[in-house]
């Protein structure tokens, strides 16, 4: 969590906000989020708005998807609310860290096991997505909110809230440019096959600490499923489904996306995880408003 900053609204809602849940200056996060708190005191949220610069009325429609979405292994959106120039969406808190900041936490890419896990985990969460025909279209390390039950997908429809037709002229508030598939940047629609890229480059963000790593950059053990997911023809990526058994070979399918019992993570992931939760209970509520 961060401070806020002088910009940052003091009250969402009925929620005052208390911290940023994103760093300050962070890159490719496709919406702001703030730790917030009820005016009693009883409930704490993660509550998200859209970005500067970003159209309100588009994430809206996103985050009304994104309510309807109930699939394991997603980042809940349970609270609409707002006005059609300010809206917003909230879902009860949990220590969560975005993924840029579990690898900040653990001081660099992570160990091969764990980014296996977290990609199978994703994958499994995008398969049962696709089987009913959603598409998630907002994959991209900031979207990876990790637990100590395991990762979850928010940010659902950023690309689509924030279509970019040129990376080079890419806003700064939009989705990480280099989780955007080939056949989106020159402007087609977001299909499966562009969550199966974007999936791709988290796995190589989380085993490397870019997007677009070199090829020999990316551990031997995950060079050729990243590849192929990173493929530039859509119909050469592999389906989620494989991309689970790739990374997890014999895992019964629907057992990792939304587990309860926690995961094996690095000590200093863990202590960040706490640090945040301790925080977040230490935190006063505003006096008064900026």
């Amino acid at each position: 969590m961060d401070r806020l900053r002088q910009d940052d609204p003091a009250r969402i809602g009925d929620f005052l906000t208390l911290a940023r849940l994103d760093a300050d200056g962070s890159r490719g996060v496709p919406e702001r989020r703030y730790l917030a708190r009820s005016a009693e005191g009883g409930h704490t949220v993660v509550a998200c708005l859209p970005p500067p610069g970003g159209d309100p009325a588009r994430w809206a429609a996103e985050a009304q998807q994104a309510a309807r979405l109930t699939q394991p292994g997603f980042w809940p959106v349970a609270q609409l609310g707002g006005t059609a120039g300010f809206p917003w969406h909230a879902a009860p808190y949990r220590p969560a860290l975005p993924l840029p900041a579990v690898l900040a936490a653990h001081g660099g890419p992570l160990p091969e096991p764990l980014v296996r896990t977290l990609g199978g985990t994703l994958a499994e969460a995008l398969a049962s997505a696709h089987v009913l025909g959603i598409v998630h279209g907002g994959v991209c390390p900031a979207g990876v909110l990790l637990t100590a039950c395991g990762p979850l997908l928010a940010c659902f429809g950023a690309t689509r809230a924030h279509p970019m037709t040129d990376t080079s002229s890419a806003r700064p508030t939009g989705p990480d440019t280099g989780c955007l598939a080939p056949e989106l940047a020159a402007g087609g629609p977001v299909e499966r096959a562009a969550d199966v890229y974007a999936l791709g480059a988290v796995l190589a963000y989380a085993a490397t600490g870019h997007t677009v790593p070199e090829r020999q950059e990316i551990p031997a053990g995950l060079r050729d499923i990243v590849t192929a997911c990173r493929s530039r023809d859509p119909q050469g990526r592999p389906e989620p489904a494989r991309v689970l058994a790739e990374l997890l070979p014999g895992a019964a399918y629907g057992g990792l996306a939304g587990a309860t019992e926690p995961l094996s993570l690095p000590g200093r992931v863990v202590e960040a995880l706490s640090r945040q939760s301790a925080e977040v209970l230490a935190a006063a509520l505003p006096t008064h408003e900026r």
